[in-house]
């Protein structure tokens, strides 16, 4: 075999490349392709799915009459209230064995106490939504205050990922706390281009269960449901010790995990950099 000490530098870096790709999980290659996983094993990431807030200014069937345009057997995987060091982990690792993307949902105060972490979800290619400063109950707060919360949470999480207190949001996706808005609050974000994002179904994670439970209650819901957009917590830790037999479940039941990301977004670099 030909020492590689003695091969001219441009080759060993193409050596260096192929091989750090080849120890990849999971590739990213853009908005319109799904994520490209090396475990041929894995469940994977089967498409990307572009979301504009124009044409979806609210989803999910929890608490609005439209969803996202999934086919049968088509999740989208939610995580809120996060990130939380030591549990969300688990759940990144979890999704990275199997090579999904999901969408995480973060409470600014969470952010602006791990930036890290946040932008270790963003490195991860996972996307990054809003979820309010401090989980208050929006709907029972003056209108003022209510989005004065809102912009103090993106503004936290656009800190950590960037470095740059902007209320203008990197990824326009936001969750209510308790999916409790009003008329008043929806039509603000809808005017700022922010998608809301309800739920399809959940696991009931806040709920004291075991995580045996909880994947029988999530896998009964999705049997009755068949697609939809789901809501975990990724701070829960029975719902990162259940999440590696429910991706399981999914492969071995046919299911397929849609990706999500806003309109136009062209590569993972747009979103961390």
């Amino acid at each position: 075999m030909r020492n590689m000490s003695s091969a001219p530098r441009p080759i060993l870096n193409i050596v260096a490349m192929l091989i750090s790709i080849a120890l990849a999980p999971c590739v990213l290659v853009g908005p319109a392709h799904a994520a490209e996983c090396t475990r041929k094993d894995a469940l994977g990431t089967s498409r990307v799915l572009e979301v504009d807030p124009a044409t979806y200014p609210r989803v999910g069937l929890k608490s609005f009459p439209q969803t996202l345009p999934l086919r049968d057997g088509e999740v989208v995987l939610t995580f809120d209230d996060g990130p939380t060091p030591g549990v969300t982990d688990k759940v990144l690792t979890a999704l990275a064995a199997e090579c999904v993307q999901a969408t995480f949902f973060m409470v600014g105060r969470n952010a602006a106490d791990h930036p890290d972490m946040v932008r270790k979800i963003a490195r991860l290619g996972h996307s990054i939504g809003y979820h309010s400063w401090d989980h208050p109950h929006l709907n029972k707060m003056p209108t003022d205050q209510a989005e004065a919360n809102i912009n103090r949470g993106i503004e936290a999480v656009q800190m950590a990922l960037r470095g740059t207190a902007s209320t203008v949001p990197s990824t326009p996706f936001f969750r209510f706390p308790y999916f409790e808005s009003t008329p008043t609050l929806l039509n603000h974000l809808e005017k700022r281009g922010i998608a809301v994002f309800g739920a399809d179904f959940w696991a009931s994670d806040w709920n004291k269960m075991t995580p045996e439970e909880e994947l029988k209650l999530l896998t009964g819901r999705l049997e009755g449901h068949r697609k939809g957009i789901i809501l975990l917590h990724d701070p829960q830790m029975r719902t990162a010790q259940m999440l590696p037999a429910f991706l399981r479940y999914l492969q071995e039941h046919n299911y397929h995990v849609v990706h999500i990301v806003p309109a136009a977004m062209k590569t993972v670099s747009d979103r961390t950099h």
